[in-house]
């Protein structure tokens, strides 16, 4: 059976002015909140684009050197990696991501971002934390505060990663290829924090399971037979081939795929041709492929090379000028919430913020990379939740037909921030409590 550790009192440390008390842990995050809420405003104030994070890492690396952390920076280009041991027991990683998106911020904030920077192949674009990004980071910071601050509560090995790269899929899987399991103690539970631009803050949602998609990105280069407009029957339209193809793609999910799985294949652009009367020889289609398990990701892309060569077939081409199909080798994996570790956090969140603040929600077709820490054999316990970041009454207002909410990556999405973060510090810190503990079976 397993025993919590208890303490009747935990010592200062350092940062904080008395000593905390390990029954008040929502006192304890408010009576700190000046200190994050200042962190907060200048990681909104100055994103960073993704694997461009420099400024953003030195930053993080300093917050936990400043607790006690043993800090490498560097891991997958700019991670950042610390790691704290405090006796024997569990080993339990915490992350949060950290790149901003090439979003010019128009919430009108006095803390907005007004910053531009170069991305990874040079080019110059605006930057916004249009995800929060900087709400997962200081929720990461302020838990391990409070956690460092009971240490006499628990007892293991606590890591956190402060990743980058999320936002194009790259960042969790560039710090796995770069060591993380190997250089590091390999973690017994990985958890993690997202904010949600719907649910009011102040409250929690978490889902068992399936949690989020796998997400491919397909490139079909149509080619036909160009020509005058006024003479199509001497051409080979590679429009009308492009047309039946994501005309039968539909048929992907409507009819290859049992209706009990989740399946998506959306043609998110269509580019051919430069003027009124030409016929092109080339046709562009882009998609997005959504999926959870790797069965069905197998089907829809071998379904999706099978209907683009069959329709270029059925116009008579030759097979030297057949479609030419691009899948993106750095996919993003499907996230899988280990349902007992689910169920395990969901219950202690419920005696933290009561059962009217704690919400078992569906599963998305969204994307996050996060998917790639419980991927890797032997396969590790992980969890994604999610916290509510905006204020009931807009929620309420949207609701009964109001002003619709900005969706994240709007460049009009702005957390409340009181709110959001005190309840991001609380439910990590919980949950890396309750995790962290001696289990001894009888």
């Amino acid at each position: 059976m397993r025993h919590m550790l208890t303490s009747a009192a935990i010592a200062a440390i350092g940062f904080f002015a008395g000593a905390a008390h390990a029954a008040d842990l929502k006192s304890d995050i408010a009576a700190d909140y000046g200190y994050l809420d200042g962190l907060y405003k200048t990681l909104h104030a100055n994103p960073e684009l993704s694997f461009m994070e420099v400024e953003t890492a030195r930053r993080m690396a300093a917050e936990f050197r400043k607790l006690g952390f043993d800090v490498t920076e560097g891991v997958g280009k700019t991670g950042v990696v610390g790691v704290m041991r405090n006796g024997e027991g569990p080993v339990v990683t915490l992350r949060a991501d950290m790149d901003g998106l090439p979003v010019t911020e128009q919430t009108g904030l006095a803390y907005a971002s007004t910053a531009t920077g170069e991305n990874r192949f040079g080019e110059v674009q605006p930057i916004m934390h249009a995800c929060g990004h900087d709400i997962h980071m200081t929720s990461l910071i302020g838990a391990a505060r409070q956690l460092v601050e009971r240490k006499g509560e628990w007892s293991g090995t606590l890591i956190l990663i402060a990743q980058p790269a999320e936002e194009i899929g790259l960042g969790a899987r560039a710090m796995l290829d770069d060591g993380l399991y190997e250089r590091f103690p390999r973690p017994d539970y990985v958890v993690a924090l997202h904010d949600s631009a719907s649910l009011p803050a102040g409250k929690v949602a978490y889902t068992p399971g399936w949690a989020l998609a796998n997400v491919d990105s397909v490139d079909i280069y149509v080619k036909g037979v160009g020509g005058h407009g006024a003479y199509p029957q001497t051409t080979k339209d590679p429009v009308v081939v492009g047309a039946s193809i994501v005309t039968a793609l539909q048929t992907l999910v409507s009819r290859e795929v049992s209706p009990l799985e989740p399946a998506v294949v959306t043609v998110g652009a269509f580019n051919a041709g430069a003027k009124h009367n030409i016929i092109s020889d080339e046709a562009h289609l882009q998609l997005t492929v959504r999926s959870y398990t790797d069965e069905v990701r197998a089907k829809l892309l071998d379904g999706i090379q099978r209907i683009a060569r069959a329709q270029a077939a059925s116009v008579g081409l030759p097979e030297e000028l057949y479609p030419r199909i691009e899948i993106e080798q750095d996919y993003t994996p499907s996230t899988y919430n280990d349902p007992e570790l689910a169920d395990r956090l969901a219950n202690r969140f419920v005696a933290r913020f009561g059962a009217d603040n704690v919400i078992q929600a569906d599963p998305v077709m969204g994307g996050e990379d996060f998917a790639w820490y419980g991927r890797l054999e032997p396969k590790i316990p992980t969890m994604i939740f999610w916290i509510g970041a905006v204020s009931a009454e807009k929620v309420a207002a949207a609701q009964a037909g109001g002003e619709p909410l900005p969706s994240l990556h709007s460049p009009f999405f702005a957390p409340q921030p009181r709110p959001t973060i005190l309840t991001g510090v609380e439910a990590m810190t919980a949950a890396a409590l309750d995790l962290l503990q001696d289990t001894e079976t009888e």
